[in-house]
């Protein structure tokens, strides 16, 4: 079948006058026999690795939600807490959700991509240290507020990233890893959880952040970002890093310059009341009505809470939380495929 495949797509270059061109495995597509320029490739090894430090992230927004549920006794017990009070460090880290939702747009267009990973790093990794060797209520909530903060941005940089440096053709496919990554972060907070203390379980959550502060060295910036800014130079030489050193980048270099600039226009005209428009009425309410479904269903109680809640229904809470991570990240893997 793939030789057959082959054969058929170099007999259509060639009826079409493409000579020069020959099906290649490698690249996904056409290549160039004469060692030139090659078709894009919708994926390369620096586009993976793009690819995994983004989701490094998303795997920390997982582990600071799951963080609670198998942490709420002994964390009571060692510093004396009361309900309520672990009911705050649990509860707060949504607060620092918004403050970080609400700016996040604003941080990632003015620092560029690259750059608001590593601020997110500094408060993610020094909300867990500060959790981890807390002595006081006050330091373990800062500590969880700041991992709140870094979630609220990190689920708007994420994704928007990833669909910045990919092709359309697999665009889709690569975001739907992030949805992954987070029940799989929290799935490791409740099988982990359930047998180490809660400060180590803490300083292993610190390990996904430690990854992508090393992997950020080595990916490049957000083409369109660049486009964005007008680094045109740094836009084809980002694009050319994800893309292959011998990829033609040319019709989406130009592609990313003509969509930003029709995004700048709309945005001079006033995009933000055009949303309001009748025609956009309902699927606004749609996505808006889900999102806020969603949140009042109790969903982040369940997660934050959900060790308590088995034991208060009779069941073991690390047999509990075990279980729930098992569904949760089977249910999570095949939504994604």
């Amino acid at each position: 079948m793939e030789q057959q495949r082959k054969e058929a797509t170099e007999r259509l270059l060639s009826s079409q006058g493409h000579d020069n061109l020959f099906y290649s495995e490698e690249n996904d597509g056409v290549g160039v026999g004469d060692g030139g320029l090659v078709a894009v490739s919708n994926f390369t090894s620096i586009l993976g690795l793009s690819i995994l430090t983004a989701a490094c992230i998303t795997f920390g927004f997982g582990c600071a939600i799951g963080y609670s549920s198998p942490t709420q006794s002994s964390i009571m017990e060692d510093l004396g807490l009361s309900v309520a009070e672990f009911s705050l460090f649990g509860s707060i880290l949504s607060i620092g959700s918004l403050i970080g939702a609400a700016i996040s747009g604003k941080i990632t267009d003015l620092f560029g991509r690259k750059l608001t990973m590593w601020i997110l790093n500094l408060f993610y990794i020094g909300g867990w240290l500060a959790i981890a060797f807390t002595k006081a209520p006050w330091l373990l909530n800062l500590g969880r507020i700041s991992l709140g903060f870094t979630n609220g941005i990190s689920g708007y940089l994420a994704p928007i990233y990833i669909a910045e440096i990919t092709t359309k053709h697999v665009r889709g496919r690569f975001t739907t890893i992030l949805q992954v990554m987070v029940g799989s972060g929290a799935s490791f907070m409740y099988v982990v959880g359930s047998f180490v203390h809660w400060r180590t379980l803490a300083l292993l959550a610190t390990i996904p952040g430690l990854l992508q502060l090393l992997h950020i060295f080595f990916i490049p910036e957000s083409p369109r970002w660049l486009a964005n800014v007008g680094r045109e130079k740094e836009l084809e030489a980002a694009l050319l890093c994800l893309r292959g050193d011998k990829a033609d980048i040319s019709d989406e270099a130009t592609e990313i310059k003509n969509h930003v600039e029709s995004l700048k226009s709309f945005s001079r005209g006033g995009i933000v009341v055009d949303i309001f428009q009748k025609k956009y009425v309902r699927p606004l309410l749609t996505v808006v009505g889900m999102m806020v479904l969603t949140n009042l269903g109790g969903i982040n109680a369940f997660v934050y809470y959900s060790g308590a809640i088995f034991v208060s229904a009779g069941i073991s809470s690390m047999v509990g939380l075990i279980t729930l991570a098992a569904t949760q990240t089977v249910v999570g893997i095949l939504s994604s495929t």
